[in-house]
């Protein structure tokens, strides 16, 4: 999955797709490298950021929507807002990746549009959600919060669901290791595992690279380490380079077995 952010102050790459044609490029660009999925977002949901309206919303992504060919790729709307994912699905976008976490409005639209849907774990609002996260046990205490919501979500029919644990949602450091250590025990028969530990500050807080730029290295270790345990989705700013890195380590991992 490409992350495509046609936000202003999007912590990573805020301001760089902002224009129309600059956004359908980097999505056509994203394709090219092998994203199977382009993740389209209006709304910034880092730490700190606050909420825009929803003609705001409107105005930043339904555009790229309707640019987009809906037959080269996947087409997802990072949004929690009905409106906003109502007229991208109506636009052609194919599934809903949802911050909240289950919300039953964006289930319903999804549903009636056969559509996929994503629903990530965290932990208060975006604007105040780091300043002291806290948990008993990370990793048991979210999945049981999603399978609580195993139930509910099947209710709906969806032609697939995925869950996010939500990396930097809510979690310090010790939260987000914790959770990628142990991201098989989100597993289940009911849905697949996305993660979306791409730039994100963790990095930072082990290896000290303040620049979200320089993350790559700790970015595409993650991400061949999610796979190897099985997750389904990686979502990622750098395509090309992560793509290259899990054809590798897929490739050397099945060298290993046939030895």
């Amino acid at each position: 999955m490409g992350i495509l952010n046609v936000t202003p102050d999007s912590f990573s790459d805020g301001g760089k797709f902002t224009s129309l044609e600059s956004a359908v490029n980097q999505a056509q660009e994203m394709a090219k490298q092998g994203a199977q999925i382009i993740d389209i977002g209006g709304e910034s949901t880092r730490p700190g950021s606050e909420s825009i309206s929803t003609e705001e919303e409107v105005e930043r992504v339904i555009p790229v929507v309707e640019s987009l060919a809906k037959d080269q790729f996947i087409i997802s709307i990072d949004t929690t807002k009905q409106k906003v994912a109502e007229l991208a699905l109506e636009a052609g976008a194919h599934l809903i990746n949802d911050v909240s976490g289950g919300n039953e409005e964006l289930l319903s639209l999804a549903q009636k549009h056969s559509a996929g849907y994503i629903a990530m774990h965290s932990k208060g609002i975006p604007i105040s959600m780091q300043e002291e996260p806290s948990y008993m046990n990370v990793t048991h205490e979210i999945s049981n919060y999603f399978l609580e919501k195993k139930d509910f979500f099947e209710s709906f029919g969806l032609p697939r669901i995925w869950i996010d644990p939500g990396i930097g949602f809510g979690k310090k450091l010790v939260h987000n290791l914790e959770i990628m250590r142990n991201i098989h025990a989100f597993q289940d028969e009911s849905w697949g595992v996305l993660l979306g530990s791409s730039r994100k500050s963790w990095i930072d807080h082990l290896c000290d690279a303040p620049d979200p730029v320089k993350r790559l290295g700790g970015s595409i270790a993650s991400a061949i380490d999610a796979v190897a345990k099985g997750v389904e989705i990686i979502r990622v700013h750098d395509v090309s380079e992560t793509v290259q890195a899990i054809q590798v380590a897929k490739e050397l991992a099945t060298d290993a077995e046939s030895e």
